[in-house]
């Protein structure tokens, strides 16, 4: 099957392209190549002739979305939906790239895959505003809400290992009433290749399992890196200033998924595989 991939020199585009390409014939589509926000896109994407469309590629700086709303609701938003039309001309299956921050984090138990949505901030906004054109434009889509992603250059697990191999004085500080689920990319790119297999579209929760608080995960990485000398403290999401403002608790249920017998193994044990890799 020929795949187009957007974004797929990021974190889960690459690991879509590795995971995929021994069985697929893989087209990339990077930022160089098209650009997202603007409606040449679509006729770029049909050139490819896809059988199937992923898109992962998007404005995900969430305190940048927060300071230009106009310039993530281009990207993220308008952007899926011509991504969504050069589906529709294909007639061909999309797989759109979501995040738990369409969720507004009032909840106390893991949102499930049909629990309402009320964003927040800009980037969930917009990546909402993709969901509804997904949903307005395609009858063959699936629609797959990720969480935390690390695996690849930038990313959250790497900030902290810098941070925790040359920390202030007064050591780190860090948010622990921000819940949700670490989630690591080639993990979720298996999920993924499992699920484009079958013919139940829909809409996923796609995260490794258990949630956490950002100062749990830092706990967790610092532990498992040898770091655990280093003070760590923690602080409320109201002390750590921001643009942009995050849902408190947006920890993902996997329903739908697991109902098909597609599951991710702890964020424990997926931070471990990445830390190895890391060594190697």
């Amino acid at each position: 099957m020929r795949i187009a991939v957007t974004g797929a020199n990021g974190q889960l585009g690459s690991a879509l392209c590795a995971t995929l390409s021994p069985e697929h014939d893989i087209v990339t589509l990077n930022e160089g190549d098209f650009d997202l926000g603007r409606p040449d896109a679509v006729a770029q994407i049909v050139a490819t002739n896809a059988h199937l469309v992923i898109h992962p590629a998007a404005y995900t700086n969430v305190d940048g979305c927060a300071q230009d709303p106009l310039l993530a609701y281009r990207i993220n938003g308008l952007g899926t939906r011509y991504v969504a039309l050069a589906c529709r001309q294909l007639d061909v299956p999309l797989v759109y790239i979501s995040t738990n921050e369409v969720f507004p984090g009032t909840a106390d138990t893991p949102y499930t895959e049909y629990d309402p949505v009320d964003p927040i901030n800009p980037y969930g906004q917009s990546k909402w505003v993709g969901e509804q054109a997904v949903r307005e434009l395609l009858h063959r889509f699936y629609i797959v809400r990720i969480a935390w992603l690390f695996g690849g250059e930038r990313n959250f697990v790497r900030t902290i290992l810098r941070l925790a191999a040359n920390p202030p004085e007064t050591g780190l500080r860090m948010v622990a009433d921000e819940i949700g689920n670490p989630t690591y990319a080639p993990d979720l790119a298996e999920a993924i290749a499992h699920l484009i297999n079958l013919p139940f579209y829909g809409t996923y929760h796609f995260t490794n399992s258990g949630a956490c608080s950002r100062y749990a995960f830092t706990q967790e990485i610092m532990r498992q890196a040898g770091y655990d000398a280093v003070p760590l403290t923690p602080i409320t999401l109201a002390e750590y200033q921001r643009a942009s403002t995050p849902p408190p608790y947006t920890a993902l249920a996997n329903i739908a998924g697991s109902a098909l017998g597609i599951t991710l193994r702890p964020w424990q044990e997926a931070l471990a595989a990445y830390l190895q890799t890391l060594q190697g």
